[in-house]
């Protein structure tokens, strides 16, 4: 995964000896899969947190959108921050601003102070991951480093399938009565023994780019605009929508257009300019978003509708979602090794297919069976969902980045990465909003009611996508 926004040629620094590259390679794996189940069990967790903290429904929202919308932010500028401070040094910064921001979500005595440690947490995990990759890539000889990630997919893909289990289990033991904060204090002893190995292994000088220029206004508009979004789209319901909301969102297009305005006089752009010449990549991004949003708002949803509509354990919902999860880390390891060089662009049109025949078959489900509904009825649709979805993970960038330049390609990956999380967060919030509006009075026919609008939505926004993915470029480009 490419997140570096910063176009400049690096000068290589010399690989490290084989031994203690691989100790970097172990210090970034624990990193990437303390991110990546951060982001899962928090999904599943969501409904005994709300339970505990109060705070109703735009509680859960935030809790999960802070962490994706200021992750997507932070990737912004990360890249840029690893050229200026050292990646080495940002690195650590990271993995202590996580951990500490992990042990602060477990000891949170409020929904307030939840939402601002996950908004710390969204941050390092930013800064952490892009340099975590970038130093492995300069530590192995390069006809050692494909041997160094080929265990990463597979690694990836069975934290992918662990990840609901784990959190079900835990939610399930109560360690020490600590409920649904057991998942975010386990990342603790790892951040801490991953940072004092890092301290020690982790290369001095990571091919920083000396020469790179942070922009600041681009930055800071870019902020302003996602935030202006995000806000009214998760308070606006409970609220009413008063007119400050829609002032908000008003005020947000406007520092998105003012950005646009900035980058083309920026003489160090946050964004290259030229990437939105390109058709590819415009359709890339629409692709990306409406993929990403109806992912994450499926995620929440399957996660609501069996807990608080069903009242399922976490660790019976946990299980539920193992179809999908399976499905969603074979077909991704399938893609890795051969579907996605067989099938070329046409693997991105049959991965959306099948996840949009996968969400339809959920819809079915949920408006045929009601509360009958069992884990294995549930089960075939799930796993039709996860691997239409697993099928795009590994190619759908490559073929976005066809057609770019070798200077436009790092800016483009990054903005795609960003693209990502920033959807997500925007899934969450707008049709998380939808959800609740639909549910109204809960009971478990209104969960199932407004369950089947978002699985019909979510499949929508994958069609449109389908529909996009014919205006890409037909090669695959490498960032």
């Amino acid at each position: 995964m490419n997140v570096e926004l910063s176009s400049s040629e690096r000068p290589r620094a010399a690989p490290l000896p084989l031994p203690r590259a691989w100790l970097v390679l172990v210090v970034v794996v624990v990193a990437e899969l303390m991110d990546l189940i951060d982001t899962s069990v928090a999904n599943l967790a969501g409904p005994a947190i709300r339970a505990d903290l109060g705070g109703g429904d735009m509680t859960l929202q935030w809790v999960l959108s802070a962490y994706t919308a200021a992750f997507a932010l932070g990737l912004v500028i990360s890249g840029r921050l690893g050229d200026l401070l050292g990646r080495r040094r940002l690195f650590l910064l990271g993995m202590t601003g996580f951990t500490l921001a992990s042990l602060a979500c477990g000891l949170a005595p409020g929904a307030g102070f939840l939402i601002a440690a996950r908004l710390l947490q969204g941050l390092s995990g930013s800064v952490l991951i892009p340099q975590g990759m970038a130093l492995v890539k300069i530590v192995f000889p390069p006809e050692h480093l494909r041997k160094a990630l080929m265990p990463m997919g597979p690694i990836m893909g069975l934290a992918t399938v662990a990840g609901p289990v784990l959190a079900g289990w835990l939610l399930h033991l109560d360690l020490f009565g600590s409920g649904w904060r057991s998942i975010f204090l386990i990342n603790v002893p790892f951040g801490v023994l991953a940072a004092a190995l890092g301290l020690r292994v982790l290369p001095r000088h990571g091919g920083e780019d000396r020469d790179a220029r942070l922009d600041l206004r681009g930055a800071g508009l870019l902020t302003a605009g996602s935030a202006l979004l995000i806000v009214p789209l998760i308070q606006g319901r409970e609220l009413g929508w008063p007119a400050w909301t829609y002032a908000m969102l008003a005020a947000g297009l406007a520092a998105f257009g003012l950005f646009a305005v900035s980058e083309r006089r920026s003489r160090h752009p946050v964004i290259t300019p030229s990437l939105f010449g390109r058709r590819g990549f415009v359709a890339g991004l629409l692709v990306v978003g409406g993929f990403y949003a109806a992912l994450s708002a499926f995620v929440l949803v399957v996660n609501l509708l069996l807990q608080s509509g069903l009242g399922w354990t976490p660790l019976r919902t946990g299980f539920a979602l193992l179809p999908w999860a399976a499905g969603t880390a074979v077909a991704t390891l399938a893609s890795g090794m051969v579907l996605a060089e067989q099938l070329g662009r046409a693997g991105l049109r049959w991965g959306l297919a099948i996840a949009v025949a996968g969400l339809l078959g959920l819809w079915w489900s949920a408006a045929h069976r009601g509360a009958a509904i069992t884990i294995g009825e549930l089960a075939p649709a799930l796993a039709v969902t996860g691997f239409g979805s697993g099928l795009l993970f590994i190619p759908l960038f490559d073929f976005i980045l066809g057609d770019v330049t070798p200077e436009e390609a790092g800016t483009g990956a990054g903005v795609l990465n960003a693209a990502q999380q920033f959807a997500g967060a925007i899934g969450v919030a707008a049709l998380g909003t939808v959800f609740f509006a639909r549910v109204g009075e809960p009971s478990t026919s209104s969960y199932f009611s407004a369950a089947e609008l978002v699985f019909g939505v979510c499949a929508g926004l994958c069609g449109v996508a389908l529909v996009l993915v014919g205006f890409l470029p037909r090669h695959a480009g490498r960032p």
